[in-house]
């Protein structure tokens, strides 16, 4: 999971956006919408940052499609610190 953390939120072009992401899932579920308020990014870019996270492990969703909320799943609540490291070097 460390090398997918790394490869997702640093090695690719939308890594801090889903670094954001993965933090304010962290911080609070919320839907896809309400992240999008909350991060002031457009709703599909945001689709598509849950979609590459969901994709990896690293977020799930709970209820329906429209309504959803993303939480973190606990294979990267194990690895938080390493989520902390990345978040450091990205910041």
């Amino acid at each position: 999971m460390e090398a997918v953390l790394w490869y997702v939120l640093t090695g690719t072009r939308g890594g801090p956006n889903r670094v954001r992401l993965l933090r304010a899932v962290d911080e609070r579920p919320r839907n896809a919408n309400q992240l999008a308020e909350d991060l002031d990014l457009d709703y599909t870019t945001i689709r598509h940052h849950l979609d590459v996270l969901m994709d990896n492990g690293m977020v799930q969703k709970s209820g329906g499609d429209y309504g959803a909320v993303y939480l973190t799943t606990d294979q990267v609540d194990h690895h938080w610190e390493t989520v902390e490291t990345i978040i450091e070097q990205v910041e």
